[in-house]
């Protein structure tokens, strides 16, 4: 009798179930516990690959996507990588519209990956013609037989993390998780864990992380959209100049706001002290860690889960790229780390 071949029937069956790691170095100084749920283990290497998955299969159940079908996303990189892969899986046309503020690694994935990919301008409102939202819905008008997976606006994006990221928290921190940080962009992430995890404790805190030239901090806190909030900045994948549905505030308890010239160094900082190599997200994370902590939000007793969004790979152009860091000025001030020269054998 043979044995059974034990194989998977395709990448897209590896999504989830992602590990938790105790972060011992970077957070010596810091008291509590402190571990990072790596969704670069995802096989598209980031979270993103969860809500990519969900949402398609809800669009399939519900008869919205058929044979032929274009799938069309606004994306920063990540959510277009993980709906480009599940495309070419499931044999749909993937068509991305992606801000030019996307690393080009991230650019170059998406087109290795398949899809069709249009490069918007950054640093124009949201509501401009050439932004990234706007052209993804010209181009769903205009494409025949397409869905328009809208990330931002999907309740799907917060169910995709309330029926598995949260549930995989709880189960592996065996229900003694106090404290969530996770970056707040599009806001399924934090808000799908949170909606699940305060079900189960209502102390636990959510913390969320915000950009400084993002208007959610501010809307969290008063209710009100301040266009005086907006202004460039070099983040992928944080913040936000619209207020997403995908983000429910009220199950959010704290906002704090990064700078990206100490979330660039963090990202460094956690790959040279615990070896894990991760995206400019995580050093967001990571450092809004270390802000919290210094306002006394951890205590001895502290679990604290902090999620690394996605890998270190996207960003070699950029945070792991001394020439980029230069040019940012982000190795200026004296109290940061300078790069370390790679020494040539003549």
């Amino acid at each position: 009798m043979k044995s059974t071949i034990k194989a998977y029937n395709n990448i897209l069956e590896l999504v989830g179930n992602t590990p938790l790691i105790r972060l011992d170095k970077i957070t010596q100084s810091l008291s509590g516990n402190y571990f990072a749920k790596l969704e670069s283990f995802n096989p598209g290497h980031s979270a993103k690959d969860r809500i990519a998955v969900h949402i398609i299969e809800e669009a399939e159940r519900r008869e919205i996507l058929k044979k032929g079908s274009t799938i069309i996303e606004t994306t920063s990189g990540n959510t277009g990588f993980s709906l480009a892969m599940a495309s070419m899986v499931k044999g749909y046309r993937c068509i991305l519209a992606v801000s030019s503020k996307s690393s080009p690694d991230k650019i170059d994935m998406l087109k290795a990956m398949g899809a069709e990919v249009y490069v918007c301008p950054a640093h124009v409102s949201a509501d401009d013609p050439r932004s990234y939202y706007e052209v993804a819905k010209r181009l769903h008008k205009e494409t025949l037989g397409s869905i328009y997976i809208n990330q931002y606006f999907n309740e799907l994006n917060i169910d995709a993390h309330y029926t598995t990221t949260g549930p995989e928290i709880w189960e592996q921190t065996d229900g003694q998780i106090t404290h969530l940080v996770a970056c707040s962009g599009t806001g399924g992430t934090i808000s799908g864990i949170s909606r699940f995890l305060k079900e189960q404790n209502s102390n636990i805190k959510i913390l969320a992380v915000d950009a400084y030239g993002s208007v959610l901090k501010k809307y969290h806190e008063t209710g009100e959209f301040d266009h005086n909030e907006v202004y460039p900045y070099r983040i992928e994948g944080l913040g936000k100049n619209l207020i997403p549905s995908a983000t429910d505030f009220n199950s959010i308890d704290r906002y704090i706001k990064v700078t990206d010239a100490e979330s660039a160094h963090m990202a460094r900082e956690i790959a040279h002290t615990e070896g894990l190599f991760v995206g400019y997200t995580s050093g967001a994370a990571m450092q809004a860690v270390k802000q919290y902590h210094m306002e006394g939000e951890f205590g001895a007793d502290s679990n604290v889960v902090i999620i690394f969004p996605d890998h270190g790979s996207r960003y070699m152009s950029k945070v792991y790229s001394d020439e980029w860091m230069t040019n940012q000025g982000f190795f200026e001030d004296g109290k940061l780390p300078k790069p370390k020269e790679i020494k040539y054998i003549k």
